[in-house]
C-alpha cells in the first residue's frame, strides 16, 4: 500500500484487486464443495488488494488479515516539542499522543505493524537529515522520541500507527528549529548506484522519465544479493518526499523474495523532483540509501 501525506490532507491510496483462481481436476477427484454465499471477506490491513475468503496472514508482509473493511476515517495527533522552540543539537523530546475522531480521546490500543506499534520518519527542510525509528509507548498512551535536531529550519515529522479497529494511518507534523533556515534546494536528476552500510544499490525505473499520477516501477538491484534479510517484517521500506516536502510518500516493496531484486510501485502525485529513501537490511547492518526522482507532467 502506498501512503501519501500533505499539509492539508491525508491519503491512503489503495487498490483492492479480487482474486481468481482456476484449477483443473481430474474426473476421479470429486470437485470441493462451493464456498458458502457470503459478502464477508479477509484483508490485509496494510495491503488491501491482498485478499482471501479464508482467515491467514499475507504473503506479502505477513500481516494477520483481518475481516472485512473498516471506514478509513481519520484520526487526530497531537505532537508536543519538549522545549518548544528547539536549538540546534539541543537534547529535544518529541511526545505523540493520538485521539479518535469522534470524542478525541487519547488511544491507547495500537496494533503491530511491521513490528512496532509506531513508526516515526523525520526529514530536514534541506533533504539532508532523514531518520526512521520508533517512540517508545508510556502507559498513558503517549509516545515519546528523544533526539538532537542538527540544524536550523523545518522538519517534517511523520508518524505511521494502526489503531486497533480502525485503518492505518499516517499523520504529518511540522517542527521549527531556531536559526536561520537553509537555503532553498534544488534537486537533479540522481539515479547513480549508492554505497551504504555493506551494500551498494542500484536504481531503475519503468518508465525512465517518471509521469505524475502514473505508476511508476522502481527496481532496486542490491549487491552482494546474498545475505538479505527483512527488517522490521518487511524486504524494505521506502519514503519518498517532494523538494518542497508537500507530499509524503511511505511504501513497502510490491515484488521481494529475499533476493537481490526489490520492486516497488509508486505513484507520484505532482510534477516535482523527489527525494526516495530506501531501506534494506544485509547480515544485521540496515543499510539507508537515497535517489532523486524527477516526475513530469504528462505531455
Amino acid at each position: 500500500m502506498q501512503v501519501l501525506v500533505r499539509f492539508v490532507a491525508i491519503a491512503v491510496l489503495a487498490v483492492g484487486t479480487a482474486s481468481l483462481f482456476l484449477g483443473q481436476t481430474a474426473t476421479s477427484v470429486p470437485l470441493p464443495a462451493p464456498l458458502p454465499a457470503s459478502d464477508e471477506i479477509y484483508a490485509c490491513p496494510m495491503d488491501p488488494d491482498v485478499r482471501s475468503h479464508a482467515p491467514g496472514t499475507c504473503p506479502r508482509c505477513g500481516m494477520k488479515l483481518a475481516a472485512g473493511i473498516p471506514d478509513p476515517v481519520e484520526y487526530t495527533m497531537d505532537l508536543k516539542v519538549i522545549p518548544p522552540a528547539p536549538k540546534p543539537m539541543q537534547p529535544t523530546r518529541l511526545q505523540f499522543l493520538v485521539r479518535d475522531p469522534w470524542k478525541e480521546r487519547p488511544v491507547t490500543n495500537f496494533q503491530i505493524v511491521h513490528e512496532r506499534l509506531f513508526h516515526m520518519f523525520v526529514v530536514s527542510q534541506d533533504l539532508k537529515f532523514f531518520v526512521h525509528d520508533h517512540p517508545i509507548l508510556e502507559k498513558d498512551g503517549v509516545f515519546h522520541y528523544d533526539l538532537a535536531l542538527p540544524t536550523p529550519g523545518m522538519y517534517r515529522i511523520l508518524g505511521d500507527f494502526y489503531p486497533d479497529g480502525a485503518t492505518p494511518q499516517l499523520i504529518a507534523k511540522t517542527v521549527l528549529v531556531a536559526g536561520t533556515p537553509p537555503a532553498p534546494i534544488t534537486l537533479d536528476r540522481d539515479y547513480s548506484a549508492k554505497n551504504a552500510g555493506n551494500m551498494q544499490v542500484e536504481l531503475v525505473t519503468d518508465p525512465p522519465q517518471p509521469i505524475a499520477h502514473t505508476k511508476t516501477l522502481m527496481f532496486f538491484r542490491v549487491k552482494p544479493g546474498e545475505g538479505l534479510e527483512k527488517y522490521l517484517g518487511a524486504w524494505g521500506h521506502m519514503l519518498a518526499a517532494s523538494d518542497d516536502l508537500i507530499d509524503l510518500i511511505h511504501t513497502h516493496p510490491f515484488l521481494a523474495d529475499g533476493g537481490p531484486e526489490i520492486q516497488f510501485n509508486m505513484i507520484f502525485p505532482r510534477a516535482r523532483t523527489y527525494r526516495v529513501w530506501v531501506q534494506f537490511q544485509r547480515n544485521g547492518v540496515v543499510n539507508t540509501a537515497h535517489f532523486d526522482v524527477p516526475v513530469q507532467d504528462l505531455q
